[in-house]
Order: structure tokens, then sequence, then C-alpha cells
């Protein structure tokens, strides 16, 4: 590939080239000198895009592009998932410029004029950008060559594949479920429901959903399959937990009065005390807030068991708005309770604002962000890319002291409302064994973060990996958190051939600032040539607000929670990339109904495996987990609530360096990953010594076998030479000579007068694993007459009549066919040691009838 022509000279910030144009009299943005910059190659090989995913195909792309928050050139891909930027030297993924299309919030093209000092005209064309705002803090600013239609062809890309019409067209089911596999989360919701009502022994399956056998109970609730059709309520799951003495028929009775059926269920409910935290949507009391639902106060105060002297139990309504928009609600129908309607109650406001604050909060957040930002997409006007030391004003801990020091975006008081009220919950729920009812409008954006939240302070199981899912799965998922709508992804609710709301912009100018801030009047900004966003109606980072607020309390209580910050940031990545299907839809039903938890992988599934790859060192990991430090409630006071900055999240892109993990827990993490390889250097070395063990145990019953064997051959070599020694002996008995030759254990025993041979042979085998050089033992006897007796047969039967035992009565022998009978003699055998002959091999017609 070719390399490009002086780099150095393009690599000049933008900054550095608005100061050479008051000399030269040349707009900074036409200061990078395209015309010096030679393609690397008209395509990007797509053999050697080793970084694609699964499934994943590249759509469109783009040559010669600059990333201007960085001045890095490179090659900007749009895939099937994804808005890739590789570098112009490496060929590596930029993080920065890389982002789901997904996650994309808006993009815009922006045409870019320069301002000339001189009296000529300058014919240098404008700078073709294009804009990308993320929902995850990111502002990115693509630059394309001028004079070609590269910019169009990604910009069309885009606007296919950011929002498809079709929610089958998102990625996640392109990919299916892979090696991610899904599991049915009605099981999962089940099995929650179980723990919660202390019945762990029982375990949920499809049988059990099929056939309607779920609905167990205990002393004070019961599972209800009232909405297992989804007809009572389509935002609220199959199984509900509702008090045992309410029947099916009361409790679709009250449904009726709270807006869209989301009537009083339990959320969470104390083992010990039975105190409950339940949820719900508002009540439809109506503007005169006059009226009123007998099944519905009778459901609310059945929420109030009685407690163990035998009153009953104080009731808290949490309505989480501000007092005057429960007023106004009223005006829709709507409204808040009357204490005096619902027995031993108590109406508590905690005034936390709608979606629509959130979403311009978080907004101007992330504006402040970029400007401040090293990584700022304006390229000038960044406080650290100027050579600033510090982010923006100061540092991390200070920054969070006062609200103007973020730009007076709110977002952190917001993120303290949310805790406080949450905080307070489970205080009144931990301390005061009361029962709260929670809600706002229609029960689903901020009655979800503070009952999840307040669970989470209560019990420590949603703190651990497992019980993260289980929360996330009941409270958000379940519980009908329309996450489509929220996060801006396709719905099934039947907007999908709706065309896209084009240029929302922020609630402080036309469009967005960071880019295309006028710098020294030096740029001229012409109107966007067009833009994309998603719907501003119902986008809202709700979801990403509660984690928010979770981080924070892992700030506050590092010992208590099993998964680390770098978690919940991977987690939220996840969720806002429609990788996986967990998030699609905006209820359980739609996800039913569209079989999505089959046709998509599983997100927890995937960080499961993520964790699994590396054990206990993984990042996601908390190094200071201790559960029996915090095995009970979390009750932070009121001092305590005082959030900052999300440094992992928020200051990933704008300043990477202040995004690290503190110091301590990356040397405490450190020494983890150190006490683990030491770890299994000792379970290597215990290997070791186990095999060298085994090893000398093995040679030493060897050395016992060859012991033993040595033994046993010593004994047998013995009683052979016994043996040996008595057949001598008997021989020399029969007045012969015996001579013994050599190793093959012949002997010979010479009578001069016979050249006769008389051979007897032993073979001896033994079971024994012996030597190998043990033969078949023989004994050979040579029997010849002596030099004095003339008739040897006359010796030989003086012999045999006086050794012989075996002679008959009538002086015959009883062995004719004997070999001493053949020399003229009644010899059987001999006199002596007997025992050694039985061992010899005698001719089998010895033993044969005469």
């Amino acid at each position: 590939m070719d390399m490009p022509k002086n780099r150095a000279t393009r690599a000049t910030s933008l900054r550095d080239a608005s100061d050479s144009s008051k000399l030269e009299g040349t707009g900074s943005w036409d200061a990078i000198e395209w015309t010096k910059i030679e393609p690397i190659s008209r395509f990007v090989s797509h053999a050697n895009l080793d970084f694609l995913l699964e499934s994943e195909q590249v759509v469109a792309e783009g040559n010669g592009v600059v990333l201007v928050n960085t001045d890095d050139a490179g090659t900007l891909m749009v895939t099937n998932f994804r808005l890739i930027f590789l570098s112009e030297g490496t060929r590596k993924v930029i993080a920065l410029g890389t982002i789901p299309l997904t996650t994309i919030e808006k993009f815009n093209k922006t045409v870019v004029k320069v301002h000339s000092n001189t009296r000529y005209v300058d014919k240098t064309p404008a700078q073709r950008l294009l804009q990308v705002i993320g929902k995850d803090m990111r502002i990115l600013v693509f630059s394309f060559r001028p004079r070609t239609k590269q910019r169009r062809v990604v910009y069309e890309a885009l606007l296919r594949c950011t929002k498809p019409t079709r929610l089958w067209d998102l990625y996640a089911f392109a990919s299916g479920p892979s090696r991610f596999k899904n599991t049915t989360p009605l099981v999962r919701l089940l099995d929650e429901y179980f723990r919660l009502l202390c019945l762990g022994s029982y375990r949920s399956s499809i049988n059990i959903i099929e056939n309607g056998s779920f609905t167990l109970s205990n002393d004070l609730w019961r599972i209800s399959s009232v909405n297992c059709n989804y007809t009572m309520c389509q935002s609220y799951p199959f199984a509900l937990v509702v008090p045992k003495i309410i029947s099916d028929d009361e409790v679709l009775q009250a449904s009726s009065f709270r807006a869209r059926c989301r009537l009083p269920v339990v959320s969470w409910c104390h083992p010990l005390t039975g105190a409950v935290v339940a949820r719900s949507s508002q009540p439809l009391v109506g503007l005169m807030m006059n009226m009123r639902s007998n099944m519905d106060e009778k459901l609310v105060a059945a929420l109030c068991s009685k407690l163990d002297n035998g009153s009953r139990r104080k009731l808290y309504i949490v309505d989480a708005r501000p007092r005057k928009n429960a007023l106004a609600n009223g005006a829709m129908g709507g409204g808040s309770e009357s204490s005096s309607n619902y027995f031993q109650s108590e109406i508590v406001f905690l005034g936390i604002d709608n979606i629509h604050a959130m979403r311009e909060s978080f907004v101007r957040l992330r504006e402040y962000m970029d400007t401040h930002g090293r990584t700022s997409s304006d390229g000038m006007s960044s406080f650290l890319r100027q050579g600033g030391s510090t982010w923006g004003g100061g540092n991390l801990s200070s920054m969070s002291a006062s609200v103007s020091t973020l730009g007076d975006s709110g977002w952190l008081l917001h993120v303290q409302n949310v805790l406080a009220g949450a905080a307070w919950i489970a205080a009144r729920v931990a301390m005061e064994n009361a029962s709260v009812l929670v809600h706002c409008s229609d029960g689903w954006d901020r009655t979800s973060q503070l009952v999840s939240l307040a669970n989470l302070l209560l019990d420590p199981y949603y703190r651990t990996f497992t019980g993260f899912q289980a929360l996330i799965d009941k409270d958000w998922l379940a519980f009908g958190h329309p996450f489509s709508d929220r996060v801006g992804m396709p719905s099934v609710s039947g907007t999908g051939n709706v065309p896209f709301e084009l240029s929302r912009q922020s609630s402080t100018s036309n469009f967005p600032p960071s880019p295309m801030r006028q710098s020294s009047g030096t740029f001229a900004l012409q109107p966007p040539a067009s833009s994309h966003s998603h719907n501003s109606n119902n986008y809202s980072p709700i979801f990403l607000q509660w984690v928010d607020c979770v981080s924070q309390l892992l700030r506050m209580y590092p010992f208590a929670f099993e998964f680390s910050a770098a978690f919940l940031v991977d987690f939220v990545d996840c969720m806002l990339s429609c990788r996986f299907g967990n998030f699609l839809c905006n209820s359980e039903k739609e996800r039913q109904q569209f079989n999505v938890f089959e046709a998509c992988g599983c997100l927890w599934v995937y960080l499961a495996d993520l964790r699994t790859s590396e054990g206990g060192s993984h990042v996601h990991h908390n190094p200071f987990y201790d559960p029996p430090k915090h095995n009970g409630p979390l009750l932070p006071p009121a001092a305590a609530l005082a959030p900052t900055l999300w440094p992992q999240f928020h200051l990933r892109w704008a300043c990477p360096e202040e995004a690290q993990a503190g110091e301590i827990e990356a040397r405490c993490r450190k020494i983890i990953m150190k006490y683990a390889e030491m770890q299994k250097a000792k379970e290597m070395a215990e290997r070791k010594a186990k095999e060298v063990t085994n090893s000398m145990e093995s040679l030493n019953a060897e050395l016992r076998c060859e012991k033993q064997l040595s033994s046993s051959t010593m004994n047998m070599a013995k009683s052979m030479s016994k043996e040996n020694m008595a057949i001598k002996r008997a021989i020399q008995s029969m007045g012969c000579k015996v001579h013994v030759s050599g190793s093959s254990g012949e002997c010979t025993v010479d009578i001069e007068s016979n050249p006769d041979i008389l051979c007897c042979s032993s073979r001896k085998e033994s079971n024994s694993n012996v030597r190998d050089d043990k033969k078949d033992m023989s004994v050979s006897v040579v029997i010849t007459a002596d030099d004095d007796d003339d008739d040897g047969n006359n010796t030989i039967g003086r012999v045999c009549e006086t050794l012989c035992p075996f002679r008959s009565g009538d002086g015959g022998c009883r062995w004719p066919n004997g070999g001493c009978a053949q020399l003229g003699s009644q010899y059987v055998g001999l006199k002596a040691n007997f025992d050694a002959f039985d061992q010899l091999s005698i001719n089998d017609s010895y033993f044969k009838s005469e």
C-alpha cells in the first residue's frame, strides 16, 4: 500500500492552522492539504477485515477521511452493525471513531467555508463534514476529501442502517444466537419470584409455564396468572405477585383504576418482616381528585400485612413526580392518591423531573464534555487541546462541587434526586418495617429507577452478577420499560413505517455548537445540508441514568458489589449497541410475540463468557468485593449522596486519562493478577511434586518386587542345590562315580563295564516372574560298570535287589521297561531323597499296567 507523503504536514492541528491563517491569509480548515495526501487504496481488501464480527458485512466506505477529533486520517467504513474508522498507517480500528449504528443518536452533513483576509477570491473548496453524535457521550466529526462523493455514500448508508424500519433488519437478528444462546426470560422471572417467596425448592421450566402450575404462594403472597395472556395489561409480565387474600377477579377490577391498567403489585418482599416494595402507575382520580375505587383501596391495604405485635404496618405511597406535575396530570384524568382514602398511609412526593428534562440535561452534559475534553470535535476550542493541564478547570474530585462547573447541565442534581429517593424508600422498609408503593405517571420510567435502586440497597443478592441480572430482568424488562422508545430503536408497536423525525436540536441552539463553534471569526457556518435524528418525544437516557446511580453506589460502597465499574460500562455499551436481543422492543409481550429470545443472542451469556475466559482476575470483577462486610441493607446517609461524574463512562472519550480506574484499584488488580500467577505456579509445582512422589512410590514398589523375586530365586537355587546333592548322594550310594557338568546341570556317572546309559530328565516350571536366563533343568546320569566287576548285570542286579523297594514277591520287576531292567536289573529308583526325585520326569511307561 502506498503510504501518505508529507504526513507531518497533514497532521497540523486545526488550531495551529488557525494561527498560520493569520499570516498566510488562508483558512484553517484548508490547512489540511488534501492534494498532498495520496490515497491508500481505492478499496479496502475485505478479505483482511479480521475485526469484523460474525455476520457483519461492509455496506459502504470512504478513503482519505480525517477524524477531526484527533487529526487522524484513515478509512471510514459502514457495516450492518458499526461505523468503523481504520487508521491510515496501521490499519487498526480506532476506538474513538468506531461506534455501533444504534448507539448513534443523530448525524448530519455540514459544509464549512473559509473567510479570506485577502481581496482575491479563495478558490479552495469548502470542507465537507459529517457530524456523528452518540448516546455514549461522543461527538465525532469526519472530514472528507473534496470533489468526491464519498461523504454522500457514507451518509446514505447511515440513513439506511442506523434505524431500519423493520425490527428484524437489526444486526442482532442477522447474527442470530450463535454461541450466546438465550435462556427463556419467563423461566428466569419465575425463579426470581420463587426466591422472593422463599420457595427455593421449586424450579421453573417451560412445562410449568405452559400448564399454568406456577401459581404458588406462601403465607402472605401468591403468584397470579391473571395476566398470562397479557390481556389485562400489555406492559406487565405474564406472572404477578399479589397479596394472597386478593382474588384474580378483584385484581382485574382494581386494574381499571390505574393508568394503562398497571395496578399495584409486589416487586420485593422482606423474607422476615413481610414488608414490601410495590409498584404501579398513577391512579385515575381525575381533575377534582375525587374519583375512588374500592378494589384499588382494598388491594393497596392488603400490601400492609400485620406486624408481629398485631398492629398494622404503615404504608408510604411515594409519588416520584413533583407535586405540581401530579396535579397537572389530573387534568388528563390522572393524579395522585389521597391519604384519607388509603388507611394508615402517607403520601410523599420526590420531585424527580420527567424524561424530557433528563434528555435535555444529558445533551448539555455531553456538549460540555466535548467542549472541554482533549478530543473535542471542534478541534480548536478545547481547553485541554490548547495545553491545559487539568480537565474543566479543576481536578476530578472537585469538578462536581458546583453545578456551574459542569456547564449547568443539571445531570448530577437529577442523579442525586433519584439516589436520595431510593435511599429513603430503602430506609422506610429496613428501619420502620413499613411497606412502600411507588409510582410516577405510567410507572415504567422513574418508578423503575426508584424500585430497582431500592431493591439493590435492600437485598445483597442483587449486588452480585446473577442478582444484578435478575433485578434488571424483573424491574426493567418484565415490567415494561419502553427500551425501544427510550433508547431510540425500531419498535413493533406500529411505528415501523413512520419516517424519521428530522433535526431534533438542543434547547439552546438550532444546531449542535460543538464542531462548528466560531473561533476568532475564522469560519462561516452554512446550514447543515441534511440531518437525521431519533424521535425526540420518547428518547431519553432513563436507563443510562439508573446505571449512573449504580456506579455512584459502587463508589460509596466498594466492598458491597461483586461487579466493577468496568462491567457497568461494557454492559451499557452492549445495551446501546443492540448486538443482543435482551433490550429490544418495549415490553415482554412484544419480545415474546416476535420470538426475540430465540432469534437473537443473550447479553448475559456474552458477559459471563468474558468473565469465564480470565476467571476472578477479569476486569469485570470487583477486587474489593467482601460479601460478609455488607450482608445486609445499604442505608447511605444523606451527606454521602453527593454524586460525582462517572469517569469510566463520562470521561472515557473526552478525557481518556481521567477515565482510567483509580490508582488503588489498579494496584489492587495488579496484586490480584500477580497472586493469580503465583497461585498457578504453586499449583504447577504441587503437580510436579506429586508426580515425583508417585514416581518414587512406583520405583519403591518395583524395588520391593525385585527383592521378592530375588529372594524367591535364591530359595529356588537353594532347593535345586539340595536336590542335586541328594541325587549325587543317591547315585554315589549305587557305587557310581558322579561327574556334574557345567551350567547345564548334567551329572555323569561312569560305570566302566557297561556303556549303556540311563538318562532321567527333570523339568520344573515356575509361575513367578523369574529372570530370563532360567532354563529347564535337566539331569543326565551315565552309568558304567566298575573295573573290578566282570559281569555288569550282576553288579546292577545286586544294587537293584538291595535298594529297590518295588520288587515283586516272586522276584520279578514291576517296571520291566525301565532303564534299569534293560540293564538286567530290577532297579526302579533311588532310595535316597525320594522327595527330590518326585520332581523328576519319569517315563510314563513306568506307570502302565503289566
